[in-house]
């Protein structure tokens, strides 16, 4: 029987995992996890009752195949509306929230409201072109953005850039106000210096083009069969208790059908043989240092630290691969009696809060990028719903920079002032409870030694057993559905004693590969 280690527990991993066991009979499969928590950054964190959801993760896709997997996993329930109460979805409460014990393991069908908060005033995101976006603008921004994207429309630049792309897509004015402050927080660079791979791949298909083509299509007949780029989505999938809880029923059933999830075991190094094979894999447990036989080798883990453990790595691969960068994150949830900001929108809420998932923070004197509302999420990842806020604050950084290495008390008492700043919440004094979450390596960069990724990807590929999958396995800021597709064809390959890997690594950069087929 071959044996098959998968490293990672996050989302490509997983899949990997589970597709293997069901499938492959004379496979035998071992998962690799560092941490305690299955679902890597797609976990979810429960904090006395509270959950957070690190990042947020909307499920949804064009490909069959994953919406067919998700609903296998976690059969749908519930209505797209927001307010529970009004939708026949029944919550078992246990102290004024949900009573975790009496959930059934489903999904929720939630409604996407994602909205941009720039001069203390929202804006929809994307960028719609209702009246309120241009009231909100002011008569003189509203001229100026209207001319900067005629210029962008008969001038295009040569897209050597972020920065390139965004401007072409929707000039040079709301570049400047809606992405340029933002894309420089998230990454800590200039977007004139990041590849334009990231937005080809995370906003692919969206400009004011396809804005207004997606706005009048809703004024036609059969607009329910429309097609919709991926960042106007209005709906979602979520699971009941966070992200996590879908990766926590698929490791139960790898472990049912016969596979083992090792957790705190990390891996450190892989050994290959003269004929750039790898033979073993080395991990550092609590109890020491163990290693495993491998006929297979599925890696999710960063592309970084995959080449750095391996022996015999030509040096410039070595090198391309020491100087991939990443961005790290802290979350800092934030329990609070109410928000300042009243919900003016039709979207029904309980109590009255703001309706959005998360809103991205576009104010030069706010460090703060992202705030999420859990509550609107899922009405059970609040303990109680009826009288408490459950914030998610979201700042991106490097490991081990000024913010990393505060303490928790000093990274909430920075978090905390910037809500105020914000209007969130009136003071400190308002704050209930808090709790901190990092997490590493969370965004792969498209600078420094990336632009050469295609030498080191055909590296790789010349080992012969040996599969990158996922966001941090291709060194690519995948979605979520994403990550799993490249899980599939991993499997698929394996299967088929195909050899050739390029279906794996085409994930998510063809235009139409992601189209449904239906």
């Amino acid at each position: 029987m071959r044996k098959a280690v998968v490293i990672g527990a996050g989302p490509a991993g997983l899949t990997a995992a589970y597709e293997l066991v069901d499938k492959a009979e004379d496979i035998e499969v071992i998962v690799l996890e560092e941490s305690e928590h299955m679902g890597g950054i797609s976990k979810t964190v429960n904090y006395k009752g509270n959950r957070m959801d690190m990042g947020g993760h909307r499920f949804f896709s064009k490909v069959d195949e994953v919406n067919e997997w998700w609903d296998m996993m976690l059969p749908m329930q519930g209505s797209p509306a927001s307010d529970y109460k009004t939708l026949g979805i029944t919550v078992p409460l246990k102290e004024n929230g949900p009573d975790p014990e009496k959930v059934d393991e489903t999904m929720l069908m939630r409604q996407r409201v994602s909205r941009i908060f720039y001069n203390k005033k929202f804006f929809d995101y994307p960028i719609s072109l209702k009246p309120e976006t241009f009231t909100n603008m002011g008569l003189l921004t509203t001229i100026q953005v209207g001319f900067s994207y005629l210029a962008s429309v008969f001038h295009k630049r040569e897209e050597k850039s972020l920065e390139d792309f965004y401007i072409n897509r929707f000039g040079k004015k709301l570049y400047s106000m809606f992405f340029e402050r933002y894309t420089e927080n998230l990454w800590g660079r200039h977007p004139s210096v990041i590849a334009p791979d990231w937005g080809s791949q995370r906003v692919k298909g969206l400009s004011i083009a396809a804005i207004l083509k997606d706005m009048f299509s809703k004024l036609l007949p059969g607009k329910k069969n429309r097609k919709v780029e991926t960042s106007l989505i209005e709906e979602f999938k979520y699971p009941k208790l966070g992200p996590g809880e879908l990766w926590d029923v698929t490791a139960a059933k790898v472990i049912s059908k016969g596979g083992k999830i090792l957790k705190n075991h990390k891996v450190v190094r892989l050994v290959k043989d003269e004929n750039n094979h790898i033979k073993e894999v080395v991990c550092t447990t609590p109890e020491g240092e163990v290693s495993f036989e491998a006929d297979i080798v599925i890696s999710s883990m960063p592309v970084k630290d995959l080449v750095a453990g391996m022996n015999d790595v030509p040096e410039d691969m070595r090198t391309i691969a020491e100087g991939l960068p990443y961005r790290d994150y802290l979350t800092l949830g934030v329990l609070v009696p109410k928000l300042l900001l009243n919900n003016k929108t039709k979207h029904k809420t309980i109590g009255n809060i703001i309706p959005d998932n998360w809103v991205y923070v576009h104010d030069r004197g706010i460090h703060m990028g992202r705030f999420q509302i859990y509550n609107n999420w899922s009405p059970y990842m609040v303990k109680d719903l009826e009288n408490t806020v459950w914030v998610g604050l979201e700042y991106f950084c490097y490991e081990n920079d000024e913010w990393w290495n505060m303490s928790e008390d000093e990274f909430a008492k920075f978090a905390i002032e910037d809500m105020v700043k914000l209007g969130l919440i009136d003071s400190a004094d308002s704050v209930l409870d808090y709790h901190e979450e990092k997490v590493k390596k969370a965004y792969p960069a498209y600078f420094d030694t990336y632009e050469r990724m295609d030498e080191l990807t055909a590296y790789l590929n010349t080992i012969d057993n040996l599969y990158c999958v996922g966001r941090n396995g291709q060194h690519r800021y995948n979605n979520l559905d994403h990550s799993m597709c490249t899980s599939f064809e991993t499997v698929k390959n394996i299967l088929s004693g195909r050899t050739d890997k390029s279906n794996i690594w085409s994930v998510n950069t063809e235009t139409e590969y992601h189209e449904s087929k239906s």
